[in-house]
C-alpha cells in the first residue's frame, strides 16, 4: 500500500472517530442531566411537574428537527451541516450552563437538541460516504458508531454524578464545549466534502412535524398526572394527531417535500425503522428504571450507580464491534434483528424478578448482560438496513428517519412505562416493596415491547439472509 493510500485510510478512520464522538455526545446529552436535576430544581426554581422538561425540551427539539437536518444534509452537503450542528450544540451548551432561570434553561436545552438534530443525520451520511464502497469496512464502521450510543448513555449517568457531586451542575453542559471545539477544528481536515444541490427546504412541514411530535410527547408525559382518560389528555392527543396528519398531507402535495412519502416503498426501510422504534421503546425504559432501582432500592449513590452499568456497556460495545459484524456476514440482517429482540426481551423478563432486598450480583448483573447481548445483536443490522435501503441521494433523509424512529420510540416507551410503573407503586418513595413492584412492571412491559418487535420484524422484513447482507453493504 502506498504512503498516500495509508494516509487516506488513516484519515477515514480518524474521521470515524469524530463521527462516533458525535453519536456519543448526542446520546450523552440525554442522560447526563439525570443526577443534576435536584440541584437544578433548587437553584433555578423548577416545579416538580415541570422538571422533566429539562429532558423533554432536548428530546422534542432533537426528534422534531431530525427530518429537517436530514434534508439540509442532502441539499447543503453533510460536512457543512455536521459542522453547523456542532456550532449550534456548543451555543446551546453555553446557554444551558449559564441559565439563571427556567425559561433560559429550557431554551438552552432546545438549542442543544436542534444542534443534535443537525449532527445525527449528517454524521450517518458522512459515514456512508467514507465507508460505503467497502461492505466489510461499512459494517465495522457502523459497529463503532453503534457502540458509541450505549457508551454515551452510561458515560452521561457516570459523569453527571461525578460533576454534580464534585464540581457544579452547569458543568454537565460546559463539558460539551471543548469537545465541540475539537470537532469543529477536525471537520475540515477529515470529512469529505459534497457539493450543494439545488432544492427547497420545507419549513412548513418541519414546523408541523416538530409541533406534532411535541404535542404527542407532552400528552404522554402529562397523562400519568392528569389521567389518561381526561379531556385534557384527549385534547392534546387530538391536536398531535391533527398536526401529524397535516404533515403527511403537506408532504403529499409538495414537489420537494421534507420527507418523500414514497421512500417507505424501499424494500425493508419501513420494517427496519419499526424495529429501531421498538428497540428504543424497550431499551431506554430498561436503562432508566434500572438506574432508579440501583439508587432508590439498593441505595447506590451516583458514582457506584454509574459504575454498576459499566459491565453492560462494555458487553454492548464488544458485541457491536466484534460479534455483530461477523454475525451479519454469516446470517444477514433479519435473523440478527429477530434474535436480538428476543434476547433483549428475555433479559428484561429476568430483570422483572428484581427484589426489594436484592443485590447487584443476583438481581442486576445477569439480566443486564443478557439484555445487553440482545441490544448488541439487533441495533447494527436494523440501523444499517434502514440507512442503506434508501437511494444514495436520500441518505440524509434515511438517516433522519431512522434517528426519529429510535428517539420517538425512546420517548414514547419511557413515558408509557413510567405510567405503568407509577400506577403499580413506583411513586411511593421510601416504600421499597412498592417501588420494586413498579420497577418490575416497567421491566416486564419493556420485555413485551421487545418481543412484539421481534414478531413484527419476522413478519414484515422481507428477503433472504444473503439479500439482507447485500442491502446493508
Amino acid at each position: 500500500m502506498s504512503t498516500q493510500a495509508q494516509l487516506t485510510t488513516a484519515r477515514r478512520w480518524w474521521a470515524l472517530a469524530v463521527i462516533a464522538a458525535a453519536q456519543f455526545m448526542v446520546i450523552m446529552d440525554t442522560s447526563i442531566i439525570g443526577i443534576a436535576l435536584p440541584k437544578m430544581q433548587a437553584e433555578l426554581g423548577f416545579s416538580q411537574e415541570n422538571l422533566s422538561w429539562v429532558f423533554n425540551a432536548y428530546v422534542i427539539a432533537f426528534g422534531g428537527l431530525l427530518l429537517l437536518g436530514g434534508r439540509l444534509s442532502d441539499l447543503l452537503g453533510a460536512r457543512r451541516v455536521f459542522a453547523a450542528g456542532w456550532a449550534v450544540l456548543l451555543a446551546g451548551s453555553v446557554i444551558a450552563g449559564a441559565a439563571g432561570n427556567v425559561a433560559v434553561e429550557l431554551a438552552g436545552r432546545a438549542v442543544q437538541g436542534g444542534g443534535a438534530a443537525l449532527i445525527a443525520p449528517s454524521a450517518l451520511t458522512l459515514l456512508m460516504m467514507l465507508f460505503g464502497a467497502s461492505p466489510r469496512e461499512l459494517t465495522k464502521a457502523l459497529a463503532v458508531y453503534g457502540a458509541a450510543a450505549p457508551a454515551g448513555g452510561t458515560a452521561g449517568v457516570f459523569l453527571g454524578g461525578v460533576i454534580t457531586e464534585y464540581i457544579s451542575w452547569p458543568w454537565v453542559f460546559y463539558i460539551n464545549i471543548p469537545i465541540a471545539i475539537v470537532a469543529l477544528i477536525a471537520v475540515p481536515a477529515l470529512m469529505p466534502a459534497a457539493p450543494a444541490r439545488s432544492g427547497s427546504v420545507d419549513l412548513l412541514g418541519s414546523a408541523t412535524v416538530t409541533a406534532g411530535l411535541a404535542a404527542a410527547v407532552y400528552a404522554i408525559v402529562q397523562a400519568p398526572e392528569v389521567g389518561w382518560t381526561s379531556g385534557r389528555t384527549g385534547g392534546v392527543f387530538a391536536v398531535a394527531a391533527a398536526l401529524l396528519a397535516g404533515f403527511v398531507f403537506i408532504q403529499s402535495r409538495r414537489t420537494e417535500p421534507l420527507m418523500r412519502l414514497g421512500i417507505f416503498r424501499a424494500p425493508n426501510l419501513a420494517a427496519a425503522n419499526i424495529a429501531q422504534l421498538l428497540l428504543g421503546a424497550a431499551w431506554v425504559p430498561m436503562w432508566f428504571f434500572l438506574n432508579l432501582y440501583l439508587q432508590q432500592v439498593l441505595g447506590y449513590s451516583a458514582f457506584p450507580s454509574g459504575a454498576a452499568l459499566l459491565p453492560m456497556t462494555t458487553l454492548i460495545m464488544l458485541g457491536m464491534v466484534v460479534l455483530a459484524p461477523r454475525a451479519m456476514q454469516r446470517f444477514g440482517a433479519k435473523p440478527m434483528i429477530v434474535t436480538g429482540l428476543i434476547v433483549l426481551g428475555l433479559g428484561l423478563a429476568i430483570m422483572s424478578l428484581v427484589r426489594p432486598t436484592g443485590n447487584f450480583w443476583i438481581d442486576v448483573l445477569p439480566a443486564s448482560l443478557v439484555a445487553a447481548g440482545g441490544m448488541s445483536l439487533a441495533f447494527i443490522p436494523s440501523l444499517g438496513t434502514a440507512i442503506s435501503a434508501a437511494r444514495p441521494e436520500e441518505g440524509g433523509l434515511a438517516s433522519g428517519i431512522v434517528n426519529v424512529s429510535y428517539q420517538v420510540g425512546s420517548a414514547v416507551g419511557l413515558a408509557a412505562m413510567t405510567a405503568v410503573a407509577t400506577a403499580l407503586g413506583a411513586d411511593q418513595t421510601g416504600d421499597l416493596p412498592e417501588l420494586t413492584n413498579g420497577f418490575s412492571a416497567a421491566f416486564l412491559g419493556a420485555a413485551v415491547i421487545a418481543l412484539a418487535g421481534a414478531g413484527i420484524t419476522a413478519v414484515t422484513m422481507r428477503a433472504t439472509a444473503q439479500e439482507q447482507v447485500t442491502a446493508t453493504a
